[in-house]
């Protein structure tokens, strides 16, 4: 049987890791082995390698490097921003919007079954978050907004500059798990009122097991993890120093190859959507007509 080449159309689940993602992270499987919390020359090579990873991750959203905290992944990172800020907060009052990915669901399900509030922000037919909607349900004192930059399944992009500056006015924190943004939507940490953000290394041709929290200086949140020191004592564990060192090396990739990257992706989606629209019948493409991500296309 002929072998046929296989075509993946499934970037949006996750990326292979990158060549120069590999290479990068293959000597810290052995010669460069140690734990980043040894004070020998070992540890002190591999903490010099995560330092480097953290302002590498930091430059791709434009924050300062003691902001990033590695995690176990997005999933994580969601967790910990929704559980830490109401175990830190007087206020037991979370809003997310209804289309949230399950890693903000459930941890918001698990809150309102400790006692916390869950509110809803209804969003339109193209997955846009209704401003006024967010602003009638910010009436309440919340502690917490969590809206995707980002929709995983229909690309549309959210007008996140709009909800943070709503957010502030508020008193309220705004947390966003940008996952499926970062490296595809521009985002700038130091303008924009975010506080907490989201990331996961694997969509952006990284390893998979590795993401990072962005926590703004001044944030109160609870830690995630104890034990010790690791991540400023707020998230403890040894850290996985290959797959940091990789989520670094593919975040210097991504602000490398960003604009080119980008500007193939949308020819190709926008030549993708005209030909099944325009060679298919009752097709509906769904989420936002343009304000969506470079990369994503969903019909029904």
């Amino acid at each position: 049987m002929e072998n046929k080449p296989r075509i993946y159309l499934d970037s949006a689940a996750t990326t292979y890791t990158a060549a120069e993602v590999f290479n990068a992270m293959q000597p810290y499987f052995s010669s460069e082995f140690g734990n980043p919390a040894s004070i020998h020359e070992f540890g002190r090579n591999a903490e010099m390698a995560v330092s480097n990873a953290r302002e590498q991750v930091a430059k791709l959203i434009n924050a300062d490097p003691s902001e990033i905290y590695f995690t176990s992944g997005a999933t994580e990172a969601n967790n910990w921003a929704l559980k830490g800020v109401i175990e830190a907060s007087p206020v037991k009052r979370v809003l997310i919007s209804r289309i949230e990915h399950p890693s903000i669901i459930e941890t918001a399900e698990y809150l309102k079954k400790q006692g916390a509030e869950v509110d809803y922000i209804d969003v339109d037919k193209n997955g846009v978050v209704i401003v006024a909607d967010l602003i009638a349900k910010l009436a309440k004192p919340a502690a917490l907004v969590s809206v995707m930059t980002a929709n995983n399944e229909v690309g549309t992009i959210q007008f996140i500059n709009t909800i943070a500056n709503i957010c502030e006015q508020n008193g309220v924190l705004f947390h966003t798990d940008a996952t499926q943004a970062v490296g595809s939507v521009f985002i700038d940490a130091k303008e924009m009122k975010i506080d907490l953000l989201s990331m996961s290394a694997h969509k952006i041709y990284g390893p998979k097991g590795v993401g990072a929290l962005f926590i703004k200086k001044g944030t109160k949140i609870a830690k995630f993890m104890h034990g010790g020191h690791q991540e400023k004592g707020k998230r403890a564990g040894t850290s996985n120093v290959p797959a940091i060192v990789g989520f670094g090396k593919a975040a210097e990739i991504a602000i490398r190859d960003a604009q080119i990257n980008n500007t193939r992706l949308k020819t190709l989606r926008d030549y993708f959507i005209n030909e099944i629209q325009t060679k298919i019948e009752a097709v509906k493409l769904n989420g936002h007509p343009s304000q969506r991500l470079a990369n994503n296309v969903n019909f029904s």
